[in-house]
């Protein structure tokens, strides 16, 4: 999302900076068309590490604004932690999913600590935005936001990157998920599926792309813990690959007669609107904002992403009618060229952006 955004801004004119924290070997500055990015140092010093990080980015922040003034700068729900209350004045927290949003719609305790580094993020900000209204609503009531605007500005996606490819020959019974391996995406659940999709489409097979994990029950690889409980499944019918960049990304949507992604909590996926951007059919869960992006049985298929036989029955349904794939991915087309193309969401960003300055729609 930064990267797409922050691309379209600087090619409209407008000078984009993005500043953040990575291990020393990463520390370093670069250009991406036309985005100056600078990797700081961060340091994971037990006890320490929180002030020392503080210091490093104020710093930074410091030297950026002598040299050409900030307007606004951005952040996550958690970025403004580590700033004092001061300039820039205009701070913006965009709201992809933060740790009060993901604990507590994962059943699960919020950290003391990450709480309050939240709640201290959210106290320095001066205007909120959101990639989805349900992730808004959520985080509005949980960090007890009351009548405080967030403005709903969902994920851009590339639409000229992330296309149809006619040239692609579509793979049958190519089932394709893409995110991190982790419980949270639900992949369990989708390889689960997998012997009652074979089953009915004795041709189907599923490929994943994304970073492997830690398994928080063994500490081992997430990847290996699947392989071994579903030990028949591979390498046959179900293969893991590595994460894929933008660049090859398209064209291995492209080759899928179905994507799935049963994620059992997200802000707005990115992954599903590239989804829908290359025109494929999509299953997608139905849970949290996911009939904001799906409309159901019109540009992709619901489904409840904890339940191994509904992700099958979507996917089977899709793999047995050809007509319905068809109509479900030019749907999908449409819609994120409507809804969530950056070309479209581009003006809406810079429109907030001029609300939280003050200034006229034409200054």
């Amino acid at each position: 999302m930064t990267q797409t955004l922050g691309r379209t801004l600087a090619g409209r004119g407008h000078t984009v900076t993005v500043v953040g924290l990575y291990s020393p070997a990463l520390a370093g500055e670069d250009a991406d068309h036309g985005v100056r990015v600078r990797r700081l140092a961060g340091t994971r010093l037990r006890g320490c590490g929180f002030l020392v990080n503080g210091v490093r980015l104020r710093r930074e922040l410091r030297r950026l604004a002598a040299a050409n003034p900030i307007s606004v700068i951005e952040g996550p729900e958690n970025a403004f932690a580590l700033l004092g209350r001061g300039a820039p004045r205009h701070k913006v927290i965009r709201m992809n999913g933060g740790h009060h949003f993901f604990s507590t719609t994962l059943g699960k305790r919020p950290s003391r600590w990450r709480a309050w580094m939240e709640k201290r993020s959210f106290a320095r900000a001066n205007h909120l935005c959101a990639v989805s209204r349900y992730l808004a609503d959520v985080t509005r009531d949980l960090l007890r936001l009351g009548d405080t605007p967030i403005e709903i500005l969902p994920n851009p996606v590339n639409t000229s990157v992330f296309r149809p490819m006619p040239e692609i020959p579509v793979v049958q019974g190519l089932i394709v998920f893409v995110g991190t391996l982790c419980e949270k995406k639900g992949i369990r659940q989708l390889v689960q599926a997998m012997p009652e999709i074979i089953a009915a489409v004795p041709n189907a097979h599923l490929v994943a792309y994304g970073r492997d994990s830690v398994n928080p029950s063994t500490g081992e690889s997430y990847r290996h813990s699947l392989q071994r409980e579903f030990k028949p499944l591979f390498p046959n019918r179900v293969k893991f690959m590595d994460h894929a960049d933008n660049g090859s990304l398209p064209a291995k949507l492209a080759a899928a007669e179905v994507l799935v992604y049963p994620s059992h909590m997200e802000a707005l996926g990115i992954v599903v609107l590239e989804g829908m951007a290359v025109g494929r059919p999509v299953v997608v869960s139905k849970a949290g904002p996911g009939p904001e992006a799906i409309e159901d049985c019109v540009c992709g298929l619901l489904c409840d992403p904890h339940d191994p036989h509904a992700i099958a029955e979507a996917v089977i349904r899709v793999l047995r009618d050809r007509a319905l794939a068809s109509r479900l991915g030019a749907a999908a087309r449409e819609r994120a060229l409507r809804d969530f193309a950056v070309d479209k969401l581009v003006g809406k960003n810079e429109e907030f952006y001029r609300q939280c300055l003050g200034l006229c729609p034409d200054d």
